[in-house]
């Protein structure tokens, strides 16, 4: 799920873009449909349940993204992202990773050249 939240409740412009950087099968929800759901007789309940839970899914995705640019360094981003993300990470060009940091792409290549030091002074 994605989604610029704030933008579909205000119906206001957002000031982000939301990029697939691959090939990807979307549904798109507008909010005047959403509305429309919500307001049908049959499925009104489910509706409103699915955009709850959207909702909470939302609030945690950016509770859990604030949190980590305020306690995390961005080494401590970067391995995470390691951890989690393998095997898009392989995909995603330098400057896409390094923006979803919050750091430079020169930070995010030190941070690279850091990671893998020790990696080639064990092998040695």
């Amino acid at each position: 799920m994605a989604s610029a939240y704030k933008s579909f409740l205000t119906r206001q412009p957002g000031i982000v873009t939301i990029e697939a950087l691959e090939d990807t099968e979307m549904i798109t929800l507008s909010y005047a449909a959403m509305q429309q759901l919500y307001n049908h007789p049959q499925i009104n309940y489910k509706m409103e349940r699915f955009g709850r839970l959207m909702g909470e899914h939302l609030a945690c995705c950016y509770e859990d993204r604030v949190l980590s640019l305020i306690t995390q360094s961005p080494e401590e981003r970067y391995l995470q992202l390691l951890e989690y993300g393998k095997p898009i990470i392989q995909t995603i060009p330098q400057h896409c990773i390094a923006n979803y940091l919050g750091i430079t792409p020169v930070s995010l290549s030190r941070i690279r050249k850091r990671i893998m030091e020790p990696a080639s002074i064990k092998s040695s």
